[in-house]
């Protein structure tokens, strides 16, 4: 972790990186466009997951529910993002509720159209095997955080994870130019909003953070990657 600001329009993460130009081209033709507004939900968790959701702008959360009815945002997809269920010869449902976090332009790719597309096109299997295979990094990552230091490094992974990729530096530190409530931060990391409101104090106190019209900018990023162990992962692997 701990590589703020070199968030670029084609992160390493994002799905035209792994694919070649004329596999990008390729599925670009098979996508639909569908537009939403902030806080539409795109599906729910168990429905049937019959299609792939390409960002092309804005931001979609993917919130898994708990049995005690709290919410856990696995992901943040941001552009260049692909995501939904794939990789399976069954058919399956969504695990998670995808909620647009700002307003989003997409490219909606049904999967009986891709698995055509594969089988056409067999070089662009491997290619999205290799995607998939670096999204399972990212997410094993995540939870590692979350069982190995607790919530109060839980949070402080989420905050770096969160400079890398929506970082922009300025002449306080790292401002994350996304914005989250209080409630967002607790959902990352499967804690409450008065918890997360204790550490954020604590991690003021200390001068590490600020909150400056409705966006935290991390003044001190050293402070929590101290707080992880951090091991400068790559930023395929150290995003939000």
């Amino acid at each position: 972790m701990g590589n703020a600001n070199r968030t670029t329009p084609e992160a390493a993460h994002h799905i035209p990186q792994f694919l070649s130009d004329e596999n990008m081209e390729r599925l670009t033709q098979i996508m639909y466009p569908k537009q939403a507004a902030e806080g539409d939900y795109l599906f729910w968790e168990g429905d049937t997951a019959d299609r792939l959701y390409y960002v092309h702008e804005g931001t979609v959360k993917l919130s898994k529910s708990t049995e005690d009815g709290k919410a856990f945002i696995v992901q943040v997809a941001q552009p260049g993002d692909l995501f939904g269920e794939f990789g399976s010869c069954e058919p399956q449902s969504y695990g998670y509720d995808g909620i647009v976090m700002e307003d989003v332009s997409l490219g909606v790719i049904l999967i009986k159209d891709l698995e055509v597309l594969i089988w056409r096109h067999g070089d662009m299997a491997l290619q999205l095997f290799k995607w998939m295979s670096q999204m399972q990094q990212f997410m094993q990552s995540k939870f590692r955080d979350l069982l190995l230091f607790g919530k109060n490094g839980a949070l402080a992974s989420t905050l770096i994870r969160l400079t890398n990729s929506y970082g922009e530096m300025d002449e306080r530190g790292i401002r994350i130019t996304i914005k989250l409530t209080h409630t967002d931060l607790a959902n990352m990391i499967g804690s409450t909003r008065e918890g997360v409101n204790r550490m954020l104090s604590e991690y003021k106190a200390a001068g590490a953070i600020e909150l400056e019209n409705g966006r935290f900018v991390v003044t001190n990023l050293s402070f929590f990657q101290a707080m992880v162990g951090c091991a400068e992962c790559p930023l395929s692997v150290c995003r939000i």
